[in-house]
């Protein structure tokens, strides 16, 4: 089975912006032509993370405050003190949700459910350009 490496690109703005990807995602399986396999997702990067939500106003509110909640943006982190950037927290989100996400496809479509969208999540302290893996498996 071929393995195909391509980029989703990101302009982010931080501190918790939620970003679909969905879209982005279903395109690189479309340019590449693969009819059946996977797709893996990846982060470069330790402040950012995936996972797939049902994207409507309400979780675009409850899951910043969650993460608000777990690691407070106000308070002071170990690696604030080696690094000086105050972006401790950032590190600390990202580790909680995860670098990656892998969803197959069939037919040459994403196998998501009907809410289900793919979301990525900057948790850094400033805006970023981000180029996240997008590694297809399949035929």
């Amino acid at each position: 089975m071929p393995i195909i490496t391509d980029t989703i690109e990101l302009n982010t703005g931080g501190h918790t912006e939620i970003h679909d990807i969905t879209g982005q995602a279903q395109d690189v399986v479309n340019r590449n032509g693969m009819r059946e396999g996977s797709l893996l997702l990846f982060v470069p990067g330790s402040t950012g993370g995936l996972t797939t939500v049902e994207y409507e106003p309400g979780l675009l509110k409850d899951l910043p405050e969650f993460f608000e909640k777990l690691a407070p943006s106000d308070r002071t982190y170990h690696h604030d003190a080696t690094w000086g950037d105050g972006n401790g927290h950032s590190h600390v989100r990202a580790s909680l949700l995860g670098p990656s996400l892998t969803v197959p496809f069939s037919g040459g479509r994403l196998t998501l459910g009907t809410w289900q969208q793919i979301i990525f999540i900057d948790f850094d302290n400033k805006s970023r350009n981000r180029s996240l893996v997008a590694q297809l498996n399949g035929e």
